[in-house]
């Protein structure tokens, strides 16, 4: 069968893949979630007691915005399923907002797109590499969305050179702990046998 991208066997091969979730992968795409849900409640409030350490430089702070993009690169890692990623994703941004954030609801907004973009470099490999080159370049594109959106809702009245500065702080922060983070995690992970349901078991 073939699996080169755009060929009929490519996305029959998906498509299997997609109907082989089982509920084990449910379950652990929710718990993951709710883990990192709890996580990102934490990182929401060390955002905000750090922000004053940042006045001379502002973009700075986007060091440690890379955790609030691991959720998706992880249950991808873990699951290696068509949706797993999205699925995490969308569940830890909705924790977080039942915890309570600043931003509302608009976390939930802000998971979805950063789960829909690490799929998409997964599926882009047919959902068959996992390595740590693969992590970093999915967390990195996850990592584009917030660079756009955060400069155009919540940077506008920055100059340039500050919101591209955010913008390339964001994506390196992106690519090093929710890359490296999250392939280091799930390589832990299957180390411990945590992972014995799943093909990440035997990384």
């Amino acid at each position: 069968m073939s699996t080169e991208t755009g060929t009929p066997g490519f996305w029959k091969d998906i498509l299997l893949r997609l109907r082989s979730w089982r509920t084990v992968d449910i379950v652990v795409a929710a718990v993951i979630g709710v883990a990192i849900g709890v996580v990102f409640w934490a990182w929401n409030i060390l955002w905000t007691i750090t922000a004053p350490l940042f006045v001379a430089f502002p973009p700075g702070q986007a060091v440690i915005y890379g955790m609030w993009l691991i959720s998706g690169v992880l249950g991808g890692l873990i699951i290696r399923k068509p949706g797993a990623a999205l699925l995490t994703a969308i569940a830890a941004a909705s924790v977080s907002a039942v915890l309570g954030t600043q931003w509302g609801v608009m976390v939930i907004l802000d998971g979805t797109l950063q789960g829909i973009l690490p799929e998409l470099v997964f599926l882009a490999f047919g959902y068959r590499r996992w390595n740590m080159g693969v992590a970093v370049l999915a967390a990195a594109v996850a990592g584009i969305s917030p660079a756009i959106r955060d400069n155009l809702t919540y940077n506008v009245t920055w100059s340039l050179d500050l919101k591209l500065a955010y913008g390339v702080i964001v994506i390196v922060s992106a690519a090093v702990i929710a890359g490296v983070g999250a392939r280091l995690l799930t390589t832990a992970l299957a180390k411990s046998g945590a992972l014995a349901p799943f093909p990440s078991a035997r990384d």
